[in-house]
């Protein structure tokens, strides 16, 4: 998989680091400090930086020299895309960062995502201060408001540049990051002065490179309640059913995520491993095999899974403001058609449909994922007062580290060959495949 892509970590820099960092530690990170791309000895050989040195990341943390005067520095903070726990978390994070460590006092927060920066949408920019974000990790969203779509690259930078921003953090997930990625290249190409630095988010966790998305933690912790409650209902009846769908566009990493960490689950179904419904080895038939044997069942599955099976031939698919495909309801469907499949052959079951999406994308950050946030605010207000820019924070092989916005990519799925789907189908029991051929 390495071997066909060519990464290069080259962090961009908008100059020369001169003056003094005014925080208090006892330790600096030089840039020179990196940890290896790769951790198996096999694949080092083919992994070589264009200097043909073994392909390294840059380490994250404070630099003993910065490029901004902190006295002279504005900064601003926009979130974009959907809610996820934690957006409040980093938030925070980055404005204490800047406020009490660099000394930073002049802070905006760009309301409704790339909205807030294009004057059309006469969104009011908000004063960021201790004070007002001192409560705000106990309440989930973003203070800030989101919006998804896309906005004129030119206009969000001459935005900027009238407010006389120095630092933009944007918190997003793969299309934020895109979009940050092109008002960097704008910025450069005006020969601004403009440092600009995301922090990756996404629920689903499936970003590549990056170890963990804040958010994730959280998800999979709210939807092990939604699971506890479907089998206590499964259990509650005769051929009782729980069925829970949860998020998972593209990836089932929280849908095996759940499984493993609440083991009442199963099947799970999620986009990265086909099943078939009808016939001697789907799916239908496997889960009523499991109520003649055990007389319930806990069903999970992600949102983007099966959706072969609801769509018609012909059907154009649609897409939402930030061109991600718009999925039919996996959870509805599959409800119809397991009532309708033991209708058929006359068994009576008890089924309950729990849909707990948008409730957990919208609560709180738990303990891990606020201590992450955390971590997350306060590399990233590093990196940006080292003069970094088009570049995002990231948890990589346990080590904070700087990656370059182009090398950022979502789609990183569940590998059905893989550790993580050998345990999900060891936990669950079910069949290793739902495929009649």
């Amino acid at each position: 998989m390495y071997k066909e892509i060519p990464y290069d970590f080259t962090i961009q820099s908008l100059g020369e680091c001169t003056i003094p960092s005014p925080i208090n530690v006892s330790y600096f990170t030089r840039d020179t400090k990196r940890i290896l791309f790769n951790i198996y000895l096999d694949q080092n050989e083919s992994l070589k930086s264009p200097e043909e040195k073994p392909l390294s990341i840059e380490v994250a943390g404070p630099r003993e020299k910065i490029f901004f005067d902190p006295s002279k520095t504005k900064a601003a903070i926009v979130t974009c895309g959907g809610l996820c726990p934690g957006i409040n978390d980093v938030i925070r994070s980055l404005v204490m960062e800047l406020y009490h460590r660099y000394g930073v006092r002049n802070i905006m927060g760009i309301r409704y995502g790339f909205q807030g920066l294009i004057p059309k949408f006469r969104h009011p920019i908000v004063e960021l201060t201790p004070d007002s974000v001192k409560d705000i990790n106990t309440i989930g969203g973003s203070i800030l408001s989101s919006s998804r779509g896309r906005q004129d690259i030119g206009e969000m930078t001459n935005a900027l540049k009238r407010m006389n921003a120095d630092l933009l953090f944007c918190v997003g997930g793969d299309g934020t990051m895109r979009a940050t990625e092109c008002i960097t290249k704008e910025i450069t190409r005006r020969g601004l002065n403009i440092g600009v630095i995301g922090v990756p988010k996404t629920i689903d966790n499936d970003l590549n490179l990056i170890q963990k998305t804040f958010g994730f933690d959280t998800a999979i912790s709210e939807s092990g309640k939604a699971i506890q409650c479907a089998h206590v209902e499964a259990r509650g009846a005769p051929n009782g059913i729980g069925l829970v769908k949860i998020m998972g566009r593209q990836s089932g990493h929280i849908a095996a995520g759940a499984t493993l960490a609440q083991t009442d689950v199963n099947f799970v179904l999620i986009p990265e491993v086909p099943f078939d419904l009808e016939g001697e080895k789907g799916f239908l038939k496997a889960v009523e095999r499991r109520l003649r044997e055990r007389s319930h069942c806990v069903i999970l599955v992600a949102e983007g899974a099966g959706q072969e099976h609801i769509h018609q031939e012909g059907q154009r698919l649609e897409t939402d403001a930030s061109g991600n495909p718009r999925l039919l309801d996996i959870g509805i469907f599959l409800k119809a058609r397991i009532e309708e499949y033991f209708s058929k052959i006359g068994k009576e079951i008890n089924l309950k449909y729990i849909d707990p999406s948008y409730t957990i994308r919208s609560v709180p950050a738990n303990a891990s994922d606020s201590m992450y946030c955390g971590a997350l605010g306060q590399y990233a207000v590093h990196a940006g007062m080292a003069g970094k820019t088009g570049m995002l924070v990231g948890l990589m092989k346990d080590e904070y580290v700087h990656i370059p916005l182009n090398a950022i990519s979502s789609g990183t799925m569940v590998d059905p060959g893989g550790n993580i789907w050998m345990r999900v189908l060891e936990a669950t029991g079910q069949p290793p495949s739902m495929k009649n051929d």
